[in-house]
């Protein structure tokens, strides 16, 4: 057990690390981070901010050698980086994990072969490899809709691989989904295993836009979850994506081996918050209850709602049961996330799309 007091390393920083650090801060530990940028919104909470490049093995073998544990807070850190930092500080989850879901291809093909049910999909190097339609994803470093192109004609083929700008890519048969829902779970060192609520998730542009939970989502759905997991030896917080065909069968879309955009609202209507049980799985510490005290939904606030100049806070606050959450980021861009809404209450969806509108 790594105690209160004690330095995690977060490689990454941007608001999963932020978000992170409150929580950690809130028991008493150090927040650490490492990333390329300065003056981020995990180092503005956090107690010391590193600035370098994760591909400087050195530097980050000295950051890792000045804390007791190390976690990330997105997927996009080079495998070689996970490496250096496990020579001197446990990371959680392993660099084995990141490796293997930061890669669309590896990720999907790990499922694959351990049985789990995933969208049909084809390894795609050239344009001439595209024989039919579907969404073309680039192998690595995606994430909200970026490198992605939707094929509806072939002829589209060498237009969607010269859009994605890549060696490696991945096609995936387009799916008849009636909608998509995840689950945040996480799982301790020795086996424990609890999770969330599932969320159903609603995108605008390849960009989580809303997400509402509890959601009703098959019971198989919790069972996949924690096989997931438990194939992967997962030592901390992991989120799997679903679709629920219109058929009523679910596939797995993705996984994120960190806390989750959707998982957001737990931070308000939780008895622990998603980063609270990062913390807890990374330290050793005995699992929190992932108990709802209210249904609840979540917005994101993306930069284009500052086109006009600073956002109505105060109608958007106007009801006591929205929550604003902003993550310091110091310019807004179109399709940037600069923060969250959170509604808890038995209207919970409809009065957190209010609350944005009066944005």
């Amino acid at each position: 057990m790594i105690p209160p007091g004690s330095a995690i390393g977060v490689l990454g920083s941007g608001q999963l690390g932020r978000m992170f650090a409150i929580a950690a801060r809130q028991m008493g530990y150090r927040v650490h981070t490492y990333s390329p940028d300065s003056d981020t919104p995990t180092g503005q909470v956090a107690d010391v901010e590193i600035q370098a490049p994760y591909e400087d093995l050195d530097a980050i073998r000295a950051f890792a050698s000045n804390v007791a544990a190390v976690t990330f807070e997105f997927e996009n850190v080079p495998a070689a980086t996970a490496a250096a930092a496990e020579a001197m500080a446990p990371v959680r989850p392993s660099g084995q994990i990141l490796h293997t879901t930061q890669h669309r291809l590896r990720e999907k093909t790990f499922l694959q072969h351990q049985g789990f049910p995933v969208t049909p999909f084809q390894a795609i190097r050239s344009a001439s490899e595209i024989r039919s339609t579907g969404i073309l994803k680039t192998a690595g470093f995606g994430y909200d809709g970026k490198g992605q192109f939707r094929i509806t004609s072939l002829d589209q083929a060498q237009t969607a691989w010269d859009a994605i700008h890549t060696s490696e890519a991945v096609l995936e048969q387009l799916v008849d989904f009636e909608c998509e829902f995840s689950i945040v779970a996480a799982r301790s060192e020795d086996g424990n295993f609890v999770h969330y609520a599932p969320s159903r998730n609603d995108h605008v542009n390849g960009i989580l836009d809303v997400s509402v939970a509890p959601f009703e989502a098959p019971a198989e759905a919790i069972e996949i979850t924690r096989a997931v997991l438990e194939s992967l030896n997962v030592v901390g917080v992991l989120c799997v994506e679903f679709f629920l065909t219109r058929s009523g069968k679910i596939l797995i879309n993705e996984l994120a081996p960190r806390p989750h955009n959707s998982g957001h609202l737990t931070i308000d209507a939780c008895r622990t918050s998603q980063f609270e049980q990062q913390l807890r799985a990374v330290c050793g510490l005995p699992l929190g209850s992932t108990d709802m005290f209210r249904p609840a939904a979540m917005a994101n606030l993306l930069g284009d709602i500052w086109h006009k100049g600073e956002p109505n806070w105060a109608a958007a606050l106007a009801h006591p049961g929205v929550k604003l959450h902003l993550y310091g980021k110091l310019e807004p861009r179109s399709g940037r996330k600069m923060g969250h809404l959170t509604a808890t209450s038995n209207n919970a969806e409809q009065l957190v799309r209010q609350a944005r509108a009066g944005l």
